[in-house]
């Protein structure tokens, strides 16, 4: 039996467990000196991935112990962000391989395999976790920080999308935290992704609807149309009647299964009446402005509009 084991007790046992077997010499110094620890690595009983830092066995390491190896070896004020935060509380279907970890400006960039660092100088104790390990980020600090990342903006709002949806974060929670981010990549991608989450249909403004009919010559349409059935009624964004064509603009709560059954349902009665509904995402109707005109032009001239 190792000389040391006889007198840790429970104490060492709950360090080693909470911290998934992974330490730096101060995490044990209660209770293993720092010859106790050389001895480890020198009879092969432990190894030591990055200077200062210690797994108390031999074998390959979890994905748990690869997080912690990466914030232990960081500097002071190291925290795990981005997807690998968001990850670990609960974001689902945008795993990555890769460990991200925010480190202060102008401190010394730790380096290991699969390790991705970012530098932020607006990372502030309100957007650390007060009590989740390994140290994370928020979050909804997580969900802005990789949104901000990411090259591609429709994964970047996808992102800010589900973490609303899938019930994570609140879309106040993520204007905090953008408040706070500084300048950023996207960001004013951010602040209209955030207002969908919250809003839907009526976080888009009637003007950029009305760029995309003059820019194409459209009629003018009836808004908020309201159109009557069997037991109720509904309303259409928008609406030619005089051409059986209609459209209609999705924000996030379209997303949930609830109101995607009641919109399937809507679309389906109108189309079985001869109607043409359009439906398109809030994006598209700022960002994909042509495609949504160019659609729109074909169902009304379908429905005997001529330009």
């Amino acid at each position: 039996m190792r000389a040391w084991a006889h007198d840790t007790g429970w104490a060492l046992e709950d360090v080693l467990r909470r911290q998934a077997g992974v330490v730096r010499p101060h995490d044990v110094l209660p209770w293993l000196t720092i010859a106790d620890i050389r001895r480890e690595v020198a009879d092969g009983r432990w190894q030591r991935p990055r200077q200062g830092v210690y797994v108390t066995h031999n074998a390959g390491l979890t994905d748990e112990q690869e997080r912690w190896v990466c914030v232990l070896a960081g500097p002071p004020g190291s925290a795990l962000a981005g997807l690998t935060a968001a990850e670990l509380d609960g974001l689902e279907g945008f795993a990555v391989p890769e460990v991200h970890l925010s480190v202060p400006v102008g401190t010394r960039r730790p380096r290991r395999d699969g390790l991705v660092v970012h530098y932020s100088s607006h990372l502030q104790p309100v957007d650390i976790h007060p009590v989740k390990e390994p140290r994370r980020t928020r979050i909804a600090r997580s969900l802005v920080d990789a949104a901000s990342w990411e090259a591609v903006e429709r994964r970047s709002r996808a992102l800010i999308l589900a973490g609303v949806q899938q019930r994570r974060v609140r879309p106040d929670d993520l204007r905090d935290a953008l408040s706070r981010r500084g300048p950023c990549k996207h960001h004013a991608l951010l602040t209209e992704s955030i207002e969908d989450a919250e809003g839907g249909i009526a976080s888009v403004p009637e003007r950029e609807f009305e760029q995309i009919r003059r820019r194409f010559g459209l009629p003018a349409p009836d808004r908020q149309a309201v159109v009557r059935r069997a037991g109720g009624r509904y309303y259409l964004d928008v609406d030619w009647e005089a051409y059986g064509a209609g459209t209609e603009v999705h924000g996030i709560q379209h997303l949930q299964i609830h109101n995607w059954d009641a919109d399937l349902d809507r679309h389906n009665e109108l189309t079985a009446r001869g109607r043409r509904i359009l439906q398109f995402s809030s994006y598209s109707v700022r960002h994909r402005q042509e495609h949504v005109g160019a659609l729109v032009t074909r169902a009304l001239r379908q429905g005997g509009w001529r330009s």
